[in-house]
């Protein structure tokens, strides 16, 4: 299976399960790994043969700075919805939601994330 992966896309949104957070809103980051058959794209060098990441990203950006939600699990079957949803040709996607400095009192670190895989049901 062939993939086109999308890293670190940056969305400024208002998720999370405490009121702060939704009032003041945070970083997120995106990542993407969407499965498809890329040959037809790469032997006749077509973008209608492909996905067009441009449009992925408009997509992603429109749930990551939409309607809030209280957890990350939420936000990622969001994206994958809507990517599986609007893309037939996709065979899966699998999708990291990351929120750096997450609020975790005492904490440090890089990241909290959620990565879920959804694969379109077969015929």
């Amino acid at each position: 299976m062939d993939h086109i992966l999308l890293s670190d896309l940056a969305f400024y949104g208002y998720h999370g399960a405490r009121e702060e957070e939704k009032r003041l809103g945070q970083r997120f980051l995106v990542d993407l790994e969407l499965s498809l058959d890329l040959q037809p794209a790469g032997r006749s060098d077509d973008l209608a043969q492909t996905v067009d990441y441009a449009e992925v990203y408009r997509l992603v950006r429109q749930v990551a700075e939409g309607p809030s939600r209280d957890l990350l699990e939420a936000v990622a079957e969001a994206i994958a919805a809507e990517v599986l949803g609007h893309f037939p040709e996709l065979q899966a996607v699998k999708v990291r939601v990351k929120k750096p400095w997450a609020p975790i009192a005492g904490s440090q670190l890089g990241f909290v994330a959620v990565e879920i895989t959804r694969v379109r049901p077969s015929l």
